[in-house]
């Protein structure tokens, strides 16, 4: 035990810092795994999933590349590349995978009150970005994980695919659009709740909410010492656990520069905020059963896609259109104004510079959005919905998300979208940073960790042997006959 005044609470295998998605999954998987393992999760707030993870916070979308045509560049020769795709798409099937096993053991009731079937489409306007929808569509419609890809320039077959978006068109507006009717809406806040309720029930695994990660320092006895504070009574404990996991969200940088591992050097942040017009008329919300989203304006960063969202909150279908980009310092919406300040240090400064300095046109996007009216979040809207009106929509603030700034040989810094883990090199302490996709993919990313952490345990027999039960597609060579196999074992038992 570790020497401190305070009281020390037993040892645990691994302690994951932060109530969301990433560390649910990672939980849930170890224990699935290696039932007897001692795992403590630790919240900030007073209840789970109530940042990055909740329902209002995010796209909702399952992420799985079918409509997101920011993973799909084009080529100089107009050719489209889809192999960012092909991996996003195979990461999110292992995510529903994992589910549907949760679902067959009885362990989720029922999974519509997390996961519904809603088609994804992409639609653009103009020529020159249909001809990339088409070149998209031909590249896609190949490979057997797009196989069921509809593409048309054809206004009536729009009218039937989103009658919102084509109301009031003329003839001669150049458009085309493509669709993947198998996509997914998802609320992750409701799907983290039943994972965690899963933890508490079925594997003894407490989850401690109001409880703030001070330190992390390494430990003679143990591998680390987490310093924990409770918010409600401000005392402190020290807690050992031989593997830590950052997975906080917005806040696990800030943590990761306490941490004492060389690993963690030139990492920054970039905090973006975002926000949704969301609508209040139950008869426009009815007309409309699809995500679409449209392709990012000439210069803005990948996250500015547009997109016309079903949605279904608490029970409710909703519609939204977004996001639209804000600027805020703090790392977290319940952050403070000081986070982005305090994660400028000296290892990270000629990065975060680099990546400034080199991502001005960010930089005026951001301005932009911010100062944005509520007319001018309307006229957006307007180019998907021509006769949108003022009162059947209200500004919904979204989640905050941070980008990762990495170091850069030639530029400095570097601004990186997605997600990365950060890990020691024995794998004792490991980090999540980054956003989207996220969620989406969150058992892969967890899989990553589980790696790195526990290598012992992926690599037992019983291990391997439960893995490939739980996810067939993880340890395997991913062919059609097997990806169809797991698409047709979803859909039944998930209820798409």
């Amino acid at each position: 035990m570790s020497d401190h005044n305070n009281p020390v609470n037993k040892e645990y295998d691994l302690i994951c810092v932060g109530g969301g998605i990433m560390s649910a999954t990672l939980a849930l998987l170890t224990k699935l795994l290696q039932p007897e393992i001692n795992i403590l999760i630790l919240e900030r707030l007073d209840r789970v999933a109530m940042e990055s993870s909740a329902a209002w916070n995010n796209a909702g979308t399952g992420h799985s590349a079918l409509c997101e045509l920011n993973y799909c560049p084009e080529n100089d020769d107009k050719s489209v590349a889809i192999k960012k795709a092909i991996s996003i798409c195979e990461q999110f099937e292992i995510s529903k995978q994992f589910w549907t096993y949760l679902v067959k053991k009885d362990l989720i009731k029922d999974p519509s009150t997390f996961i519904k079937a809603v088609p994804h489409h992409s639609w653009v306007t103009g020529k020159q970005n249909s001809d990339y929808l088409e070149n998209r569509y031909k590249a896609m419609k190949d490979h057997f994980m797009f196989n069921t890809i509809e593409f048309t320039r054809d206004h009536e077959k729009m009218k039937e695919w989103f009658p919102l978006i084509m109301a009031n068109r003329t003839d001669d507006e150049i458009m085309a659009a493509s669709r993947i009717k198998r996509g997914t809406e998802l609320n992750y806040g409701e799907l983290t709740r039943q994972l965690y309720h899963i933890l508490e029930t079925e594997f003894n695994t407490p989850v401690h909410c109001n409880m703030e990660v001070q330190d992390i320092d390494p430990d003679k006895e143990a591998e680390w010492s987490v310093e924990v504070k409770n918010l409600k009574t401000k005392e402190r404990q020290y807690l050992d656990a031989r593997h830590v996991f950052i997975g906080a969200g917005g806040g696990s940088l800030l943590l990761l520069q306490k941490v004492e591992i060389e690993e963690k050097e030139g990492y920054g942040g970039f905090p973006v905020s975002g926000g949704w017009l969301v609508c209040k008329n139950e008869d426009i919300i009815a007309q409309h059963n699809a995500k679409v989203y449209s392709k990012a304006g000439i210069g803005d960063p990948p996250m500015s896609t547009p997109h016309l969202d079903t949605r279904y909150i608490n029970g409710k279908k909703e519609l939204l259109f977004g996001p639209f980009a804000g600027f805020s310092p703090k790392f977290l919406k319940e952050g403070s104004n000081f986070d982005l300040i305090k994660s400028i240090k000296s290892d990270n400064l000629g990065a975060m510079l680099g990546a400034f300095w080199h991502n001005l046109p960010l930089t005026k996007y951001l301005i932009e959005q911010v100062s944005m009216s509520f007319e001018d979040r309307m006229q957006s809207l307007r180019k998907f919905m021509k006769n949108a009106r003022d009162e059947d929509w209200e500004m919904m603030v979204a989640g905050q998300r941070v980008q990762i700034i990495k170091k850069d040989e030639y530029e400095g810094g570097k601004l990186q979208f997605g997600t990365e883990v950060i890990s020691s090199k024995d794998g004792s302490i490991t980090c999540l940073l980054g956003a989207s996709p996220g969620a989406s993919t969150a058992t892969s990313i967890m899989m990553q960790v589980l790696e790195q952490a526990f290598p012992e345990i992926l690599e037992s027999a019983n291990g391997s042997k439960k893995l490939k039960e739980i996810i067939p597609m993880y340890t395997t060579e991913v062919s059609p006959a097997l990806f169809q196999k797991c698409l047709d074992n979803a859909k039944e038992v998930l209820k798409l």
